[in-house]
Formats: structure tokens, sequence, C-alpha cells
């Protein structure tokens, strides 16, 4: 749910493009924002909005400001990624397809991933069973993961949205951190360097 990440999908396809096809890829959620039912107050609202904006003119990524008028914003991204990691848990591959079906509900339809009847339809149209992925998107199993992924992100010393981290055994180059146009990130994979 981070915009700056919306507006990353492009620099990180190019970049995951550029790696050797048999590259692992992970995807770590960093968290956000966690768990309120809390509407955004004014100030959020604005922040929030204020960013978008900044997204659309650095990288060209649109939005459906709609979003704004058809639902209750919460600043609670903490369903997001779990959905993000329970997609995984259930089918390995469906976590990043998970990630980039979130964003674009979010960011074009202007349907709210806060809300879980969002992500149980996310998940459905995914081909997961609705019924098996509302259990299971607050279970104790997919919080743990969570955990997990924020406890990593903490050890990576990830303070920024989105970034791109190449590692190779204990080596580790950062490829991104916060937004960065394309040809800064491919300028950054190391020749010879086998992920």
């Amino acid at each position: 749910m981070c915009s700056w990440c919306w507006g990353f999908r492009t620099v990180r396809d190019r970049a995951l493009a550029a790696l050797p096809k048999d590259t692992p890829v992970r995807y770590v959620m960093g968290g956000l924002a966690p768990d309120s039912a809390e509407p955004m107050d004014g100030d959020t609202r604005g922040y929030v909005r204020q960013a978008w904006k900044a997204v659309e003119q650095t990288t060209g990524a649109s939005f459906n400001w709609e979003f704004w008028n058809d639902c209750q914003p919460r600043r609670s991204t903490y369903p997001s990624c779990r959905a993000v990691l329970l997609a995984e848990s259930l089918r390995s591959g469906a976590g990043p397809l998970m990630f980039d079906r979130i964003q674009q509900a979010y960011y074009q339809e202007a349907r709210n991933p806060s809300d879980t009847e969002t992500l149980v339809a996310l998940g459905a149209e995914l081909g997961f069973d609705g019924g098996v992925f509302e259990r299971e998107l607050d279970s104790a199993t997919t919080q743990a993961l969570l955990e997990a992924d924020l406890e990593f992100t903490s050890a990576l010393n990830v303070h920024s949205f989105p970034t791109l981290i190449l590692g190779s055994g204990g080596e580790r180059v950062i490829l991104a951190e916060g937004y960065s146009d394309a040809e800064q990130v491919l300028a950054r994979i190391p020749r010879g360097m086998n992920p």
C-alpha cells in the first residue's frame, strides 16, 4: 500500500528482468502501518494524497482519485501484508501476484485494501477459496508470517519503501532504498554477482 512502491513497479520489473532467469525473488513485507479500524484523520489523508501527487509527477504512475470519495480510508497496511503472505503460503508463487493485484485494486479500481472483504475478493480472483482465505487472513499462523517478515526487514535495516536488495551468500547490495529510477537501479547491479 506504499504509493512509491506502486510507482516503482516498472523499475522493479526491469531490474528483475536484468537478473538471471533462475534468480530467486522474495517479497518481504515491511508493514508500514499497523492494524487500525480508525478512519484516516484529515492530516493523514492530506499527507497520503500529497504522496500520490508526488508519485504521479515523478514516475508517471496513475491513480484513481475516486478512492477518496468511494472508500473510508484507513492507515492500516498489515491486512494487505498478511494477504500477500497468505497467498504465498497457500500457493508458491502467488505472493507476488497478490501483491500486484492489491496495488491494482487500490490505485486503479478505488477498492480499499484495508478491508477484509476486498482482500478476500482479490484472493478469490486469484483462485483461492474465499472461505479459507477469510479464515486464514487474520489467523495466528498468518500473523506469525508477518511478524517474521517485520523482523527480517528490521534485521536488514530497511527504513524506506520500496527497497530492493540483491543478495548472494552473505553479500548484499542495495539496488534501491526509496524510489530510484530504472537507470540508477540497473547501474547498481554488480557484474558477475550470482544471486
